[in-house]
């Protein structure tokens, strides 16, 4: 589809469907790989996108309209909405106020503002959890010097040091080993609002995906194993290898407390850390997630596929797991497709993305019809550019 500037997109006609129907159209706040992925879901449903980023080259641009804006420009965000069946957002960092102004202009803005409020401050997002009961690392709130100093004594050492807004992939944040680490902390983060929180000594990182629709009906997806390198997600397992029926429950329950409480429409993310068969609550995504990219493989219904279901207030699909899946980002560089075809089972999504370090430019799922086959089949992956798997 054609690749508009701002100013050509005030009147972009949407094509009728087979019989005159109108296509409805998805409008998306962001045009990252994950809309380029939203869209890739909904073309095949006969839905029209239409993609909000302020970069000319931007990856759903290739498979949407894109109007080149600032996420924030009431006049950006007037053509974005312009015609719009839904409006909803592929990044957490999408401001809040615009979202807002959307909304208050008549169109249907799903997940929720509220949901990118909770969600961009890390304060509030402990403190939701806390509130609703779910569990979450020990925390306090940060604003000065002296509160880091009476934050350290409360909770002890090792501690994380974060933003409470903004630094997602390992940035902006640092660790604490000793309490004479604060000076060091505060000079690397201090002079913005804070949150310390207690270290938790898992034994691995999880995450759940859950979509609700517009009358309030959920559905989750099973458990995933995610493993991080230099805070990025690398890996991803699912179903969670050895997770019992008790964590999928666990995790299924706090997945749909959030849900209920935000009066969310959509997929939302929760990332957990496993302590002894606990799950306590890392951080919340307001939008598809990186640790569900399997699910387009991997599951009877897609993550990207269900986002749009519900939002548009379709039918949820089926969230069953097809076998055993594995993804793997490729960050930096992209193997060759013939390299990774070869393998059984392998499924390669490149997003249309300049390689540069830490850069996430595609992804490598893999498939198998149980977890015993998989480990192998990932295996074949080690050595091509992108990939990172351990030695």
């Amino acid at each position: 589809m054609a690749r508009w500037p701002l100013s050509a997109c005030q009147h972009a006609a949407v094509p009728d469907a087979p019989g005159g129907r109108p296509v409805p159209l998805v409008a998306v706040l962001g045009g990252g790989q994950l809309g380029r992925m939203l869209a890739l879901a909904g073309i095949p449903l006969d839905l029209a996108f239409r993609f909000l980023d302020p970069a000319p080259d931007a990856a759903a641009g290739a498979v949407g309209a894109l109007v080149i804006g600032a996420l924030d420009d009431e006049t950006a965000l007037a053509e974005l909405m312009d015609g719009a069946a839904v409006v909803t957002y592929e990044w957490e960092g999408v401001p809040a106020a615009g979202a807002r102004f959307v909304a208050a202009r008549g169109a249907p803005v799903l997940p929720p503002p509220v949901a990118l409020d909770v969600s961009q401050d890390r304060l509030r997002e402990k403190e939701l959890c806390r509130r609703l009961g779910i569990g979450t690392p020990a925390f306090v709130g940060v604003d000065d010097r002296p509160d880091l100093e009476r934050a350290v004594k409360e909770l002890g050492t090792p501690s994380v040091l974060k933003t409470r807004r903004g630094g997602y992939d390992g940035k902006g944040q640092t660790v604490l080993d000793k309490a004479h680490d604060i000076e060091r902390a505060w000079s690397e983060l201090g002079g913005v609002p804070l949150i310390l929180e207690a270290h938790v000594p898992f034994e691995r990182e999880l995450s759940v995906l859950a979509v609700r629709d517009r009358d309030g009906a959920t559905a989750c997806w099973p458990l995933v194993e995610n493993h991080h390198s230099d805070g990025i997600l690398r890996r991803s397992f699912a179903p969670a290898p050895g997770a019992s029926t008790r964590a999928h429950d666990a995790s299924e329950r706090l997945a749909r407390r959030l849900l209920d409480e935000l009066e969310y429409v959509g997929v939302l993310a929760v990332e957990l850390f496993d302590v002894r068969g606990e799950l306590l609550v890392n951080e919340l995504a307001p939008r598809v997630h990186n640790s569900g990219h399997w699910t387009i493989e991997g599951a009877e219904t897609s993550q990207f596929e269900n986002h749009l279901r519900a939002i548009l207030g379709w039918p949820l699909g089926s969230t069953a797991a097809r076998g055993a899946s594995a993804m793997v980002n490729c960050i930096g560089a992209l193997p060759d497709p013939v390299d990774v075809l070869t393998i059984p089972g392998a499924h390669l999504h490149r997003y249309g993305k300049t390689p540069r370090p830490g850069r996430k430019v595609g992804h490598v799922t893999i498939t198998a019809a149980d977890a015993g086959e998989l480990p192998t089949r990932v295996a074949q992956l080690a050595g091509l550019p992108g990939v990172e798997l351990p030695a």
